[in-house]
């Protein structure tokens, strides 16, 4: 459904060093680096609609603590790396990995704020999976 996002973090370094861990924790890459912002993922083209790219862009703090962004995960193993990764680069603890069985029997969810106090969450589908 989302093409692309930005999320505004009041200190680029700061922020590069926890959604650099979180993404690389679910395999999607750093594509582009200025002073003022970040990119990761792919840019959508004419021959490929099926990406979500993400600008992590200088701002102010985040307006509502209600909002948050939820990235897809490959795995359950890749949720908890997200999870654990954002804990060991200034995240904060919103939910720790585990099924979220009011969503439905497998969605398999953890929940970071960055340091910003953005709510981020990563989460596997699939079944079955330990």
């Amino acid at each position: 459904m989302l093409d692309h996002v930005s999320i505004a973090v009041t200190d680029i370094p700061r922020a590069a060093r926890f959604y650099d861990a979180v993404m690389a924790a679910l395999g999607v890459p750093c594509v582009w680096r200025e002073e003022r912002a970040i990119g990761y993922g792919r840019r959508n083209g004419a021959a490929d609609d099926g990406n979500t790219y993400l600008t992590i862009r200088h701002g102010a703090a985040p307006a509502d603590a209600a909002c948050h962004w939820c990235f897809r995960a490959p795995s359950r193993a890749a949720v908890r790396a997200f999870h654990q990764a954002g804990l060991e680069s200034g995240g904060i603890d919103d939910g720790a990995p585990g099924l979220r069985p009011h969503f439905h029997a497998d969605y398999f969810a953890a929940f970071l704020r960055d340091p910003d106090g953005n709510r981020v969450e990563a989460v596997c589908h699939r079944a079955g999976e330990a």
